[in-house]
C-alpha cells in the first residue's frame, strides 16, 4: 500500500496556505493574530517573511509546518491537506517533506553532530547505513568534516547552526522553514550560515521560507513578504 503522506509536487507548489487565520483564546478573551492569509511557495523558490516583533511571523511559520492548527483556513504541504491527516501522519509528512531551522539549534546535547543529523532519517525508518552516509555527506558539505564526533557543547555557535542546517536537509525535504536561523549569531557567522543555506538551496532545489529581521539578507531571496496588521504584502 502507498503511504498517503508520500511528498508530491502539487502543480509545482510545495507549500500552500489558503485563507489562513489564527486567533488565540483565553477564557472570553480573543486575540486575533492574522486572518485570511494566502501563500504559495513553488519548488526551489526562496521566500523571506519580515515584520515587526509580535506581528505573528513565528506563528505563521508554525502553521505552515503543521506544528500548530489554524483557527480557519488550510495548509497544503507537498500536495497533502494537513487537516485531513492524523497526528501521526502529519508527523511523518513533516519529517519527510519539511526541514526546520530555528534561532536556537535544538540539537540533542547527548548526541554527536553525526548522530543528531542522522536522527530524521532513522525516524523516517531509514536504515542506519543510509542515515550515516547521508549525514556524513551533509556535514562535510557544511564544513564540519572535522566535527562529526563532537557533541553540541563542543561546537561553536556557528558550527551548531551549520549542523542544524544539515539536519534540516538530511531527508531531502521539499521545503525548509527557518525561524530567524541566523538571529543568534554574530554578523560574520550569520552571513556564512545564510550563504550556506542559499548554496544548498541552489544545489538541492529545496524551497526556503525564512522569517528574518534582517531586511538586507531578506532581499537576497526571490520574494520578500511583510506581515503587517494581520496581512501579508509583497515588499519591493
Amino acid at each position: 500500500m502507498n503511504d498517503p503522506t508520500t511528498p508530491v509536487v502539487d502543480d509545482g507548489l510545495v507549500l500552500r496556505a489558503e485563507s489562513l487565520s489564527m486567533t488565540y483564546a483565553e477564557g472570553k478573551l480573543r486575540t486575533p493574530v492574522f486572518e485570511g492569509l494566502d501563500l504559495a511557495v513553488r519548488a526551489g523558490e526562496t521566500v523571506a517573511i519580515v515584520g515587526a516583533s509580535g506581528a505573528g511571523k513565528s506563528t505563521l511559520l508554525h502553521l505552515l509546518g503543521g506544528l500548530d492548527t489554524p483557527t480557519a483556513g488550510e495548509v497544503h504541504v507537498a500536495g497533502h491537506r494537513m487537516s485531513q491527516l492524523s497526528d501521526a501522519a502529519r508527523g511523518r509528512l513533516r519529517n519527510r517533506a519539511l526541514g526546520f531551522v530555528y534561532q536556537f539549534h535544538h540539537l540533542l546535547p547527548e548526541f554527536t553532530a553525526l548522530e543528531n543529523v542522522m536522527l530524521p532519517v532513522l525516524l523516517a525508518g531509514g536504515p542506519n547505513a543510509d542515515a550515516d552516509r547521508r549525514a556524513r555527506e551533509l556535514l562535510i558539505a557544511v564544513g564540519l568534516s572535522h566535527r562529526l564526533d563532537h557533541k553540541p557543547g563542543e561546537l561553536s555557535g556557528g558550527e551548531r547552526q551549520r549542523a542544524a542546517v544539515a539536519r534540516a536537509l538530511v531527508n531531502r525535504p521539499a521545503c525548509v522553514l527557518g525561524d530567524e536561523p541566523t538571529g543568534n549569531l554574530d554578523e560574520k557567522t550569520a552571513a556564512s550560515v545564510f550563504e550556506l543555506m542559499l548554496s544548498l538551496n541552489r544545489e538541492q532545489g529545496t524551497s526556503l521560507v525564512l522569517v528574518t529581521h534582517d531586511r538586507e539578507l531578506a532581499h537576497r531571496l526571490d520574494r520578500v513578504l511583510e506581515l503587517h496588521d494581520g496581512r501579508l504584502r509583497p515588499v519591493v
